[in-house]
């Protein structure tokens, strides 16, 4: 991460005590800047000998106190990469989620995400918007519809209006969109939507009523959808260094 490069995006959207809470960061790595805002799924690495898993970042906050820029994220893993290691039970396209969410500081974050996970083969990759879908939605303001309704559906409903403005002006639209990690019913639901519109021109998959019944539009052609159904307890997490014991109580009032 390049010295001074965390600066949060968008508006504040609460407050609690001594807790200002935000919806996107950004920040630079090897020369190039990228967002993450809440809701979002990106690759992580917690230490250099661990594998690849899928962080979803829940929470965003600073400690006005001690000037602490704070992160809380749940941890997806391949089935293979727990202690238990895969079964016959566990589906294609399943990870497994921490029981435990992770509190780490921004910067340590930072340090844990991939940026390059071009190998990573896993989940079912979602067939991308044909050109001219695309196009019409640039056109119509359709595109802006279809943020407003991830943003309504992925999280909580609050405006992300500037965070998407500041992540075009990047060309990041879909950064936090390559992987996504759904509940089991929403991935049945998705996997029947599909079935259902075999053979049907994509601009349905834009459709109000065919998000509302579980579909799923990428912009993009690189995203990969997996599913989860159970977690496991982590045996060695919560000894990395990264981790922050000190914000436990905040983190025992955020889950309840």
């Amino acid at each position: 991460m390049e010295p001074n490069s965390l600066k949060w995006v968008g508006s504040s959207c609460g407050l609690h005590g001594p807790y200002i809470f935000y919806k996107a960061f950004k920040f630079s790595r090897d020369g190039k800047a990228r967002i993450l805002a809440l809701g979002d799924f990106f690759f992580v690495r917690c230490k250099p000998e661990d594998p690849i898993c899928i962080a979803e970042l829940q929470l965003l906050w600073e400690e006005r106190t001690s000037k602490q820029l704070l992160s809380s994220s749940k941890l997806y893993f391949l089935p293979e990469d727990t202690p238990q290691g895969r079964s016959v039970a566990h589906g294609e396209h399943e990870v497994i989620a921490v029981s435990e969410k992770v509190i780490v500081r921004l910067q340590d974050l930072v340090k844990w995400t991939v940026p390059d996970f071009s190998g990573w083969a896993n989940g079912l990759k979602v067939e991308p918007l044909k050109p001219s879908v695309l196009r019409e939605l640039g056109t119509n303001g359709r595109r802006e519809a279809l943020h407003r309704y991830r943003e309504s559906t992925l999280t909580s409903g609050l405006n992300f209006k500037d965070v998407q403005r500041e992540r075009a002006n990047l060309g990041q639209e879909e950064d936090g969109r390559k992987v996504l990690v759904l509940s089991y019913p929403q991935y049945c639901r998705y996997r029947s939507v599909l079935a259902r519109l075999r053979e049907q021109p994509s601009s349905l998959l834009i459709d109000h009523t065919v998000l509302a019944l579980g579909g799923i539009a990428a912009l993009g052609g690189s995203t990969r959808i997996l599913y989860c159904r159970d977690t496991f307890e982590h045996p060695t997490l919560l000894q990395n260094e990264s981790i922050c014991d000190e914000f436990g109580e905040f983190g025992s009032w955020q889950r309840r």
